[in-house]
């Protein structure tokens, strides 16, 4: 530490006395006066540099800087995660436990308002798009700054559109580090052709759909007309991260997450990760102060929700996510302990999630190949009973289609499964499996802790199978990494599985079904491998479509077709819950989920 504080003391001398050369030092050491001068500036820049560094180091204490409008500096923010996170590059980030630390560490092209709603500018200053919806125009913000980087020499450099460029290229790269192309590669021009070149290494040049034409200037053309590319530009998986850092890392980069986000990485380990605050980071608030206000957020593990409630109460952590309600007020502690303020300070937030749950089904399986095995299961479940008896009032049935209702979707519009034994058993039979005989002992994958809410899905489910088709379903509790890896070897023939919108449009949800996304590198995409002309037609001509409401028609077409063709079973759609301790100001959720720690600070309740 002392080397570099004196090298700095040194770089600072030479730039005062204007000494490039070293005969020039040696001259200047041969003055005894001029020798002594620049002791004392070695002695007073070095003081200087300790000064700078102890309050760098200061962890949570942000006390010298002052903010504006009842907002203050400093503090740390604690929660729990159900999952390991065990990288944090943007384009492997496709599970939700994953985005909501790397979306503190990089900043997007463009992003969502606090409601989830609304596209607002983020890296890109302002943007146009053309009158046929296929050329986007984008004008790249000035001044904004890489975190420091041993892959930049130690300090940060400034953010172009020629890092844009280079992280939407390898998002659209055949690279298998590279998880989200499905969402860039048939829609940008030569997107695919990338894709198919880049399967073994990357190429100079990248996308040819993808262009700068100037420092701050970015152009994006797309191979078909659709007006809401914006709205895809604002996922996590596009968060921008620097040439340098691909270079010098590799396949390591995971663990070396370089961008331009409120907070920086300081730790990652088995047992948690921890961020500190960016003191470079370019958005400010409506009052002005600079954005984060928080110096640190620490997420660790949660063994089970019980644990995870407990910590809360215990005043370890400060968030608690998807809060099973019958829990909350055993765990919190009775209304006589609130009254007599021994209860953790608290305050619940409820929003509509644009999420679902169901279960995959692999269309490569035997069994799952015909049909009416499919319609058969759909038909049998009674999902009212399942959200009403065995999880207990969570969550609300699928009752139409795949998609959950939504102010920017009619879901009223699709006919669901209507449930009904003696059809099902009817379609079971004429596939080969009367009363259930010969049908094939199956495997529920579930990414859950015992009891959790998947796993009494899971249960809830497979009894009702027995119950009404004679069928019998195992289920095995796995991690969510056990579960994607028997899911894409062929293993699993039915799991858990859950989606939430990557942008706020119907088309995210239809995406799951698109043929063309088999192809792509993704674990979550189509993992069902279903393949079906028809609907692959009607999805591509609803995203080319920039009538609204001819487009929404096609739309519920697409949801139709996958409720009929029996492709998964839909299952229960929720509302996002989070209880937060309330000396933690300004949290808010939307519908797609995602956190943003960069405007929340901390101010204890009186």
């Amino acid at each position: 530490m002392l080397k570099l504080l004196l090298q700095g003391a040194f770089s600072l001398l030479i730039k005062r006395y204007r000494c490039y050369r070293t005969n020039d030092l040696l001259y200047l050491f041969r003055d005894k006066k001029t020798l002594l001068l620049m002791l004392k500036h070695i002695i007073i820049c070095a003081t200087a540099l300790v000064t700078i560094a102890s309050c760098s180091d200061s962890g949570t204490d942000l006390s010298d800087l002052k903010a504006v409008g009842g907002k203050r500096y400093g503090g740390e923010f604690r929660f729990m995660s159900p999952e390991k996170v065990s990288g944090l590059l943007p384009i492997q980030a496709v599970d939700i436990y994953t985005q909501r630390i790397t979306s503190q560490l990089f900043d997007q092209l463009l992003r969502l308002d606090p409601t989830g709603k609304n596209v607002v500018p983020s890296l890109a200053e302002s943007y146009t798009v053309s009158n046929d919806a296929t050329t986007f125009t984008f004008k790249i913000r000035k001044g904004v700054f890489f975190h420091d980087d041993d892959c930049f020499g130690g300090e940060g450099r400034e953010l172009t559109a020629e890092d844009i460029k280079f992280t939407l290229d390898m998002a659209c790269s055949g690279l298998s580090e590279n998880e989200v192309s499905w969402l860039l590669v048939d829609r940008i021009k030569g997107g695919r052709d990338f894709y198919n070149a880049t399967k073994k290494s990357f190429k100079e040049g990248g996308v040819s759909g993808i262009k700068v034409t100037n420092k701050n200037t970015l152009v994006i053309t797309l191979s078909e007309p659709f007006a809401s590319f914006d709205k895809v530009l604002t996922y996590g998986g596009f968060g921008v991260f620097p040439k340098e850092a691909y270079d010098e890392y590799g396949k390591d980069l995971k663990n070396h997450p370089v961008g331009s986000g409120p907070f920086k990485l300081k730790e990652m380990t088995a047992s948690k990760i921890e961020l500190e605050r960016n003191p470079r980071y370019w958005r400010k608030d409506e009052f002005g102060n600079q954005l984060p206000f928080l110096a640190a957020i620490t997420m660790t593990y949660a063994t089970d929700k019980r644990s995870e409630l407990m910590a809360f109460r215990n005043q370890k952590i400060d968030l608690v996510l998807e809060i099973p309600a019958d829990d909350v007020e055993n765990v919190l502690g009775s209304l006589q302990e609130a009254q007599a303020g021994k209860t953790v300070k608290h305050k619940v937030d409820s929003k509509q999630s644009l999420s679902v749950s169901f279960f995959g089904l692999s269309h490569t399986n035997p069994t799952f190949q015909d049909k009416r095995v499919r319609q058969a299961l759909n038909m049998a479940v009674d999902r009212e009973m399942i959200v009403n008896m065995t999880l207990k009032g969570e969550g609300y049935p699928l009752l139409n289609g795949i998609i959950p209702s939504s102010d920017f979707y009619p879901s009223n519009q699709v006919k669901g499964f209507q449930f009904n034994v003696a059809k099902a058993q009817s379609l079971l039979a004429e596939a080969g499996y009367p009363r259930g005989a010969n049908f094939p002992e199956l495997t529920i994958y579930v990414n859950g802790k015992k009891d959790s809410d998947r796993h009494r899905l899971a249960k809830g489910f497979a009894d009702q199978m027995k119950t009404n088709l004679n069928i019998n379903l195992k289920i095995k509790l796995c991690n969510i990494d056990e579960r994607n890896k028997a899911v894409s070897s062929g293993k699993a023939a039915i799991w858990v599985s859950g989606w939430i919108a990557d942008y706020p449009d119907a088309e995210s949800f239809l995406s799951l079904f698109y043929g063309g996304n088999i192809k792509a590198n993704s674990k979550f995409v189509n993992p069902f491998k279903y393949k079906s002309e028809a609907f692959d037609k009607l999805y591509s001509q609803a995203a080319s479509e920039s009538n609204e409401q001819k487009r929404q028609k096609l739309l519920v077409a697409c949801d139709q077709m996958v409720i009929d063709d029996a492709v998964v079973i839909p299952m229960i759609t929720d509302d996002f819950i989070t209880m937060i301790n309330s000396r933690i100001r300004d949290f808010e959720t939307n519908s797609l989920e995602v956190l943003d720690f960069s405007s929340i600070f901390i101010k204890e309740p009186k």
